[in-house]
């Protein structure tokens, strides 16, 4: 118990696995999945904690014996962080293969809910993106368009064309892969030290709203 206590309390993968790991839980239980699927999510949510508690254990083993840089010290770290994520892309997996026949349907119909818009406001609700961006940043004088400053610009039209692409297609899985990618190029902002997580949310929903928003508006105006 000290030494789980001990990772939740010092390792930020480990509070978002558990967080994760009730979220996962507790869809199962509002869908109701059959006993063997909820045995097979639980045994995934396991393996993944285990992987990370086993990480944590290497990392303060390789601390202990090589407090100073040594190359095996990083093949040790990096293997250990390497089996906790062989271990979520398995999780991740078996959730897929779990939950989506009982979420897509819903995703689905809420999808079908907007319609299939045109091309034109496909096209027009991502160039007012960018036109909301570039002034949003004028107006607060930091970053430039492409870079820096208040929203993320990447993030808004990353955002943007997976809200487009979700609303054209209206099929589930390709709604999630291109979130994916945009929650991806976001990511990538933060790495990078350009923006904030604030920016970058900011950026994200400010996409999104402007995106359903004309789209909604070509719909309604459509003869």
């Amino acid at each position: 118990m000290e030494g789980i206590l001990h990772t939740a309390r010092t390792q930020k993968h480990m509070r978002n696995h558990f967080i994760s790991a009730a979220g996962v839980l507790l869809a199962a239980l509002f869908v109701r999945v059959t006993a063997i699927e909820f045995a097979l999510l639980a045994l995934s949510i396991l393996f993944v904690l285990f992987a990370e508690l086993f990480n944590t254990a290497v990392e303060a083993v390789v601390d202990l014996v090589s407090p100073d840089y040594h190359p095996l010290a990083k093949v040790a770290k990096d293997t250990a962080a390497g089996a906790v994520l062989m271990a979520a892309i398995g999780a991740a997996l078996m959730g897929y293969l779990v939950l989506s026949k009982y979420f897509f349907p819903i995703y689905g119909k809420v999808l079908a809910m907007f319609g299939t818009p045109a091309d034109m406001g496909t096209v027009v609700s991502v160039l007012v993106v960018i036109i909301v961006v570039i002034m949003i940043k004028s107006f607060t004088g930091k970053g430039s368009p492409l870079e820096g400053g208040v929203p993320s610009g990447h993030a808004a039209v990353a955002f943007s064309i997976a809200t487009a692409v979700s609303l054209n297609t209206r099929d589930p899985l390709i709604s999630l892969l291109s979130v994916g990618l945009a929650v991806m190029v976001s990511h990538s902002r933060l790495l990078m030290r350009i923006h904030t997580l604030r920016e970058v949310i900011f950026g994200s929903v400010l996409g999104t709203a402007i995106t359903i928003s004309v789209l909604l508006l070509f719909k309604v105006m459509a003869p």
